[in-house]
């Protein structure tokens, strides 16, 4: 078997933070510098460099104390953002309606599209038909992508869509956009308790894909 490149992947130490005990294999001083010079020559571009500077202060002014939806928020009032598009799982309209109550209470506008909208069948894209038994219609998300674009939102917020939805999704978006909730049916969308619990309870995770 192929042995792979240690990369950032690898590492326990995040050594990057501190600037101290590189690992032999860190990322920060193996790098092609040319690639690092590119990389930092894009934040010079205005709309970049205004994006980072607004994050690292609601990360600063958040830190520990905001949820994900107020650090949401606070970086849309501070990045001048009103118009707000919702691209929603229909499996998650319950939360997106919470989600608009509490973004027009604060003043925002809000457009939302639901990935089942258009009530286009599988079958019509050449999806395999055994996926109607979970679903006659399909999800969406270029539609929902192109929708938010002719209602030009100012920034997008992406609840619950599928994994492969959401690629298609942002890659047909032109707004900025950010996810709010990543679906997972099986966790309570809370993706990350499957890693919290790999090396017990849910250890199968480490061989599924070798069972199937």
């Amino acid at each position: 078997m192929q042995v792979e490149e240690m990369s950032c992947a690898d590492c326990g130490s995040a050594a990057c933070k501190t600037g101290t005990g590189y690992p032999n294999f860190c990322m920060t001083t193996r790098m092609n510098p040319q690639v690092k010079e590119e990389a930092m020559a894009c934040y010079d571009e205005p709309e970049n460099k205004h994006i980072m500077q607004i994050a690292a202060q609601v990360e600063h002014d958040g830190y520990l104390k905001w949820p994900r939806v107020q650090e949401t928020m606070e970086f849309a009032k501070r990045m001048g953002f009103h118009r707000i598009g919702i691209a929603t799982c229909v499996g998650l309209l319950a939360e997106t309606r919470i989600l608009t109550e509490i973004l027009r209470s604060n003043g925002f506008e809000v457009f939302g599209i639901g990935c089942k909208a258009g009530a286009v069948p599988k079958t019509d894209v050449g999806i395999d038909p055994i996926c109607s038994e979970i679903g006659k219609h399909m999800c969406n998300p270029i539609l929902q992508a192109k929708l938010l674009n002719q209602e030009k939102t100012d920034m997008n917020i992406i609840m619950g869509l599928c994994v492969g939805h959401d690629i298609l999704f942002q890659k047909y978006v032109e707004a900025p956009s950010t996810t709010l909730i990543s679906k997972d049916r099986v966790t309570g969308n809370n993706p990350a308790a499957a890693l919290y619990t790999a090396n017990n309870y849910y250890k199968r995770l480490k061989t599924v894909c070798k069972d199937s």
